[in-house]
This record gives structure tokens, sequence and C-alpha cells, in this order.
């Protein structure tokens, strides 16, 4: 295995690992969302939320689509949901 990826799963684990951000993953694992819709579910201000989606998706964790004035996200890196599932105890 190439240095390369260990460091990049190093990354992605210590991005995600915030109790917030692990709930916005959560959340967009379901379905994409709206930052207000994200902030309302969490009753986080929207500029916690917007801080928070920002890194990651500077990280490539999730993708945002601007429609107008809104931005959605959703999860870009699937890898990601696998170790939300490890972490609820979810995989077998």
């Amino acid at each position: 295995m190439e240095k390369k990826s260990y460091a990049r799963w190093a990354d992605i684990l210590k991005t995600i690992g915030h109790p917030v951000r692990i709930r916005i993953i959560e959340m967009l694992l379901q379905e994409g969302k709206w930052v207000s819709a994200i902030g309302a579910g969490l009753d986080l201000p929207q500029s916690t939320v917007s801080q928070h989606l920002s890194l990651l998706r500077t990280k490539g964790i999730v993708r945002q689509e601007r429609c107008g004035p809104k931005v959605r996200y959703s999860v870009a890196d699937k890898g990601v949901e696998e170790i939300i599932k490890l972490i609820k105890g979810e995989l077998t």
C-alpha cells in the first residue's frame, strides 16, 4: 500500500472525527439536503453548519450543487458511508 493512501485515509478520519460532522454526513447519506435543512435538523446556526460543510467539501467528502442562491449538499465519497456504518455497528 502506498504511503499516499494511508495519509488520505488518516486525513478522512481526522476530518469526520467531529460529532457535528458525523451527524451531517449521516443526514446526507439519507438524501442530499440544503444547508438550511441541515441546520434545522441539527438545531445549529447556518454559519456553523456552513463551516463544517466547507471542510468536508474541501476534503472531498461531500459535494455541493448550486441551485440559484441555495446550495444542496450530498456525500461524494461513498467510502465514508462504510465508515459511518462501521462506527454505528451496522456492518457485519
